[in-house]
């Protein structure tokens, strides 16, 4: 419901009045793109096939499409939904003809963002070995640590947490 009334006030706003609301609209829109009830995605995606509101997004695109970008590449590989998975692609084909540079540099920042992630996962999980490797070295280790399940005992009690 509410994307059906955003689309009626979209349908008749003034550009100047659009790049006043597009920055946090875009950022609600692409968290209904990446929804996983299907009918509110699907209803996001929809906006691309209004004429007037494409145009918004056209003029617009080197804003709209970085904040859209992380959402549309996800869901395209990811949403369980296989009509998304059509709509999301109509989507991106759309924003690669308005500006295929743009694209392509949103696309090389995704993928340095989603490298850096990776590499802080490898990172925190280095850490937490380190961390592990260090107690087992702790002389009470073996008091505080259930040799056969791995769990904590509380001291003194012989409790397991």
């Amino acid at each position: 419901m509410f994307l059906n009334e955003l689309e009626e006030i979209l349908d008749v706003i003034e550009p100047a009045e659009f790049q006043k609301v597009m920055e946090p609209l875009f950022r609600q829109i692409a968290k209904c793109v990446s929804s996983p009830h299907f009918q509110v995605a699907e209803r996001a995606l929809y906006y691309w096939n209004n004429e007037y509101i494409m145009s918004l997004i056209s003029e617009n695109s080197k804003v709209i499409l970085p904040i859209m970008f992380p959402a549309l590449n996800t869901n395209s590989k990811q949403h369980w939904n296989k009509t998304i998975h059509g709509l999301i692609y109509n989507a991106i084909k759309l924003f690669m003809e308005m500006n295929q540079k743009l694209f392509d540099e949103c696309h090389k920042k995704y993928k340095a963002e989603q490298q850096n992630e990776r590499e802080k996962l490898n990172r925190r999980e280095e850490l937490w070995q380190q961390v592990e490797s260090l107690a087992r070295q702790h002389p009470t280790y073996e008091k505080l640590v259930d040799g056969t399940t791995g769990e904590l005992v509380l001291a003194g009690t012989g409790r397991k947490t």
